[in-house]
């Protein structure tokens, strides 16, 4: 890399690591833990691209992203943030901001980014948008979370938001499919425009399509569960998108499972997958953002406080079996569980047992950590491997199926292991509880790749 790096942090060990790093890339770098300094530089013109915090003591580097833009055009800023909410990115975005990085961040990544906007400095064009003051507590289910999986949702979010693309938001139940898609349109330029819901049955009749268009006038159109759709309202649907009319809207769809195989089992027309996929949103389960669980939880408990109602906190055991649910309805489910245990506690930490008896009529099993993962995985293994049959037919795979299996389970095992300890291989042999060389040789058979990292606080 070749540039000016200007770093704006007030934590000083962020401002020495980056330092380091950016130094022995080949940039030369100045750091500083004043938002004024980094403006006064900015406007002395030095520097290639900006990585700034948002919160400092001076100020707010959100609010600097305008300025910034009018005195030096082009030059890309990087946002880091331990704010890890959607609003954060959208902020970011919605400023201008070259790229966004929740904090803790890694470092490579932030490094390759660093790198990309260097190279893009002089294509880069950045100008002030007006900031819309939508709150997510306006949307029901919150849009909270540090984990990796919701800050990848943030940041697709942040760049679709004032896209014509036609956009897809798959998920499990419960996981805020419509959320997104309101998201999408509260913080778009369309957001002074009708945000139109669309059900089967307002395609049931022929002119169903010109009245969703008439209302819409150039808003957003959401598909809701566009799988449930019959065959012929989707051809209506097909016929709506290909004719908008003068005033042609956004439209977003959101279903359950994945498009692709909905397809291929005859439940969505081909015609309406190309039309709808331009873009897709996946959202992750609750499984897969464990350490979102609490702050979930936190949320709602707060939120009902906010309301009139009793104050309550999770206590330590009870916080340990909600991180070990399944949570099979995802953080719907969650919010419904931690609002009837605000309101039905008889103290002000929520014990163990009212979360086991809460859970107890739950659709999943609940317990340890083992019970629900064992459960949950053998569960899954089946259902995939009924899978892997039914697309033979009634031909028998392969032979060797059992080594085959056992390899398409241990690569991910061992890589999510290695990823979970930082590329660490003297803890990943132990956390999986066996030898070091038996995890050298495995990863040197299953080609397995090792990325060493270190995680910023």
């Amino acid at each position: 890399m070749d540039g000016t790096v200007l770093v704006a942090d007030d934590d000083r060990t962020i401002r020495t690591v980056l330092t380091q790093a950016l130094t022995r890339a080949g940039c030369r770098v100045h750091a500083t833990s004043s938002l004024t300094t980094l403006m006064r530089w900015v406007v002395e013109g030095k520097g290639d691209a900006v990585i700034t915090d948002v919160v400092m003591p001076d100020g707010n580097g959100l609010e600097m992203l305008p300025k910034i833009s009018t005195d030096r055009p082009g030059l890309p800023v990087i946002v880091i943030s331990a704010q890890n909410t959607i609003m954060t990115a959208i902020q970011a975005a919605d400023a201008k901001a070259f790229d966004y990085l929740p904090k803790p961040f890694d470092l490579p990544d932030l490094m390759k980014r660093v790198a990309k906007a260097l190279e893009q400095k002089k294509l880069s064009h950045r100008s002030n948008t007006e900031k819309d003051d939508v709150s997510e507590e306006d949307n029901g289910l919150p849009l909270v979370g540090k984990s990796i999986p919701m800050q990848g949702v943030y940041r697709i979010v942040a760049k679709l938001m004032n896209t014509d693309l036609p956009i897809l938001v798959s998920g499990e139940s419960g996981t805020g499919k419509s959320l997104i898609a309101k998201v999408l349109h509260s913080f778009s330029d369309r957001r002074n425009l009708p945000f139109v819901s669309v059900s089967p049955v307002d395609l049931i009749e022929i002119d169903g399509p010109s009245k969703i268009l008439a209302k819409a006038r150039g808003g957003s159109v959401v598909v809701e569960e566009v799988s449930d759709f019959s065959l012929e309202s989707q051809a209506r649907l097909v016929q709506m998108i290909d004719n908008p009319g003068e005033y042609s809207p956004r439209f977003v769809a959101t279903m359950q499972g994945s498009m692709t195989e909905a397809v291929e089992k005859g439940i969505i027309r081909s015609d309406v997958f190309y039309r709808l996929s331009g873009a897709t949103i996946e959202l992750p389960n609750l499984r897969e953002c464990v350490d979102d669980i609490l702050i979930l939880s936190e949320h709602f408990l707060k939120s009902l406080e906010n309301e009139g109602g009793p104050t309550r906190r999770l206590g330590v055991k009870a916080q340990d079996l909600f991180r070990a649910y399944s949570w099979p309805g995802n953080v719907r489910q969650l919010q419904n569980v931690v609002k009837r245990l605000g309101l039905t506690s008889r103290e002000h930490e929520i014990s163990l047992t009212e979360v086991e008896q809460s859970l107890e009529n739950q659709p999943e099993i609940h317990g340890s950590f083992a019970q629900v993962g064992a459960e949950k995985m053998s569960g899954d293994i089946e259902r995939h491997l009924r899978r892997y049959f039914d697309l033979h037919g009634n031909i028998l795979p392969p032979v060797g199926l059992y080594n085959r299996i056992l390899k398409e389970l241990e690569v991910p095992l061992i890589a999510v292991s290695l990823e979970a300890t930082g590329g660490n291989q003297a803890k990943c042999a132990s956390l999986l509880g066996i030898n070091r060389n038996t995890l050298r040789k495995k990863i040197s058979e299953l080609d397995i790749k090792v990325h060493r990292r270190r995680k910023l606080m």
